[in-house]
């Protein structure tokens, strides 16, 4: 993106450590990439005292469209997708950053219908899924049929909901679920967004044959730990292709987000703002 041009207006919707991460990078590399960043909302404004320049805190969210955004950036929770996407999208193109609210086939339908009504996309952050592209090419191909992710890390890094939270992690490594990512995500919305990912990068297979695993780890107090298996049709030997990624994300103690999960954001949102405004759904 050349400085010559019309910049292009960005919101940030939510101020926790991707937030935060994102508002620095905005202020101090946005201008020089043609990047402006118009407003900060967060559900607790207190949380913005002090970082963000009170002309750029943004009180009511509702009023997002007096700030003319191009791009608004939700890094908050699912619940603000599921209440808010379909209005934001009526005044800007949407990054999706808690793309676990799309389980919920109605919030996804009116993500849809808002962005073929207003001719705004809603992008979804790949976020820490790994080879996002190589599954949607063979997925696309018809040469998809099974993808499984498991992430694993220690308790303390999940904040999980309903019967999930009740669960309790005894053994050095608990199997917390197993099964159809669409049923993980509403007990654990902070903490499936990759495997919510993978299910939007496979349509064929979606969030209803997608497969997720969450795992309690007590050896894994600063590290988040996400497989990728994934199995095409048998060959003529009858062997089937198989991938299997392994990759560790380093976080601090305690963390929902790794650390390379907040640079693979940045990009995330730098590429989109290169992308067309093209409706619907679209990972980036």
């Amino acid at each position: 993106m050349a400085s010559d041009r019309v910049p292009r207006r960005v919101g940030v919707v939510g101020y926790g450590r991707l937030g935060q991460s994102l508002v620095s990078h905005l202020l101090t590399q946005g201008p020089e990439l043609g990047l402006e960043l118009v407003f900060v909302w967060n559900r607790d404004p207190g949380r913005m005292a002090g970082s963000v320049p009170p002309s750029l805190q943004l009180q009511n969210l509702a009023a997002l469209g007096e700030r003319h955004p191009d791009l608004v950036v939700e890094v908050a929770h699912p619940q603000i997708i599921q209440e808010s996407g379909a209005q934001i999208l009526r005044h800007a193109n949407l990054l999706v950053g808690s793309p676990s609210a799309l389980a919920d086939q109605a919030t996804e339908q009116r993500l849809l219908e808002a962005s073929h009504r207003w001719d705004h996309a809603a992008f979804v952050a790949r976020g820490a899924l790994w080879g996002t592209e190589d599954i949607t090419r063979l997925d696309a191909a018809g040469g998809l049929q099974s993808l499984r992710v498991t992430m694993a890390t220690h308790p303390d890094g999940f904040r999980l909901e309903g019967p999930l939270a009740a669960v309790r992690s005894t053994e050095h490594r608990t199997v917390l679920y197993e099964g159809p990512v669409r049923g993980l995500c509403p007990f654990a919305p902070r903490n499936s967004n990759t495997m919510a990912a993978a299910a939007l990068a496979a349509p064929s297979l979606g969030f209803d044959r997608v497969v997720g695993v969450l795992v309690a780890d007590l050896s894994l107090a600063d590290m988040h730990v996400v497989d990728v298996e994934l199995t095409g049709p048998p060959g003529p030997t009858g062997r089937s292709f198989a991938v299997h990624t392994h990759r560790e994300n380093p976080a601090e103690p305690g963390a929902v987000t790794g650390s390379a999960t907040v640079t693979a954001f940045w990009r995330s949102l730098l590429g989109c703002c290169q992308l067309p405004s093209r409706p619907g759904i679209h990972l980036c």
